[in-house]
């Protein structure tokens, strides 16, 4: 990977005319009403927990079935962080980019070590996983791990309280994030990083978003570049996430931005909610690139804390 996924100021400034592209480059995101530089850092991202010998932390490999709605059913890799201690525990499902080099697998343990279990998966035709990659086939397969989820035999041998189940995902995995909790309408929140919306990037000029999907297609199955610039233009409509605003007013959200060129794609997702009564939103943007990189701890800081606050 030569740049981060659907990350760099060009992609934003290819987005609009000279005069709009100006005004974006020269224009800070909102603060937010959380502040990453003054919140308190949870002991979780320094500190293991005690060890518990009747029910410690533990890994499960995962094979997720999908596919109905194609007619070609698969199971998807992924894998479950279980948190130690007895009982039932709040459960993050975490969702990759495009195409995935960032995991975010800190922030995995870090949620952890908070208390949580914390899912992560490979998307249909991605890093493994079996079947062909489409960006429509996404949000399938992040309903299909919440399914997975809330069954009651996999529930109870993971340690799941089914009642307190939060969606999170970065860059195209808060895309995917942002569909699957609007279809969903029970979970218990909503995490976007850095999203970057499917919907307003088909709008790229076709030579652009060839060359987009070219620098982001490793560890992809079944796709080209032109096919996926193919799949964005025909699916624009149907990618978009202003249209779901109305049915994520009563999700809590925590909608984080960076400096990436992407900040306008949350803003108008969260704008979009609140027009229509959303009000359980929280918001922060960090000074930093499209992966985080210098701001690690404050990211997992902020997640946990929000985290925590819906009774985790």
């Amino acid at each position: 990977m030569r740049r981060h996924p659907l990350a760099t100021a060009a992609l934003a400034v290819a987005l609009c005319t000279p005069a709009v592209a100006a005004e974006i480059a020269s224009a800070k995101a909102p603060a937010g009403d959380i502040n990453l530089a003054a919140q308190t850092i949870p002991a979780a991202i320094g500190t293991d927990p005690a060890p518990d010998s009747q029910h410690p932390a533990r890994m499960a490999v995962l094979h997720i079935p999908t596919g109905g709605r194609t007619g070609h059913p698969v199971e998807v890799n992924g894998v479950a962080y279980l948190a130690s201690g007895a009982g039932a525990h709040p459960t993050l499902l975490l969702l990759h980019g495009l195409p995935g080099n960032e995991k975010n697998l800190d922030l995995a343990q870090a949620v952890r070590r908070a208390g949580w279990n914390v899912v992560t998966m490979n998307y249909r035709g991605s890093w493994g996983s079996p079947g062909s990659f489409r960006f429509a086939n996404n949000p399938e397969d992040a309903t299909a791990a919440l399914a997975y989820l809330r069954d009651p035999a996999h529930a109870q041998d993971l340690g799941i309280d089914t009642g307190r189940l939060v969606i999170a995902g970065h860059s195209m995995g808060a895309w995917t994030a942002a569909h699957a909790a609007a279809k969903d309408g029970k979970l218990a929140g909503l995490i976007l990083i850095s999203m970057g919306d499917i919907g307003v990037v088909a709008h790229l000029p076709h030579d652009k978003l060839v060359a987009l999907a070219a620098d982001n297609r490793e560890a992809l199955a079944g796709v080209t570049p032109e096919s996926m610039a193919k799949e964005m233009e025909n699916h624009a409509d149907a990618f978009a996430t202003a249209p779901l605003t109305a049915r994520l007013t009563g999700t809590p959200l925590l909608a984080l931005t960076s400096d990436d060129g992407l900040a306008s794609h949350t803003d108008a997702l969260v704008a979009g909610i609140r027009a229509h009564g959303g009000t359980q939103i929280s918001t922060a943007h960090a000074a930093t690139d499209h992966g985080w990189s210098d701001h690690r701890i404050a990211l997992e800081a902020a997640v946990i804390n929000w985290l925590q606050k819906l009774g985790g």
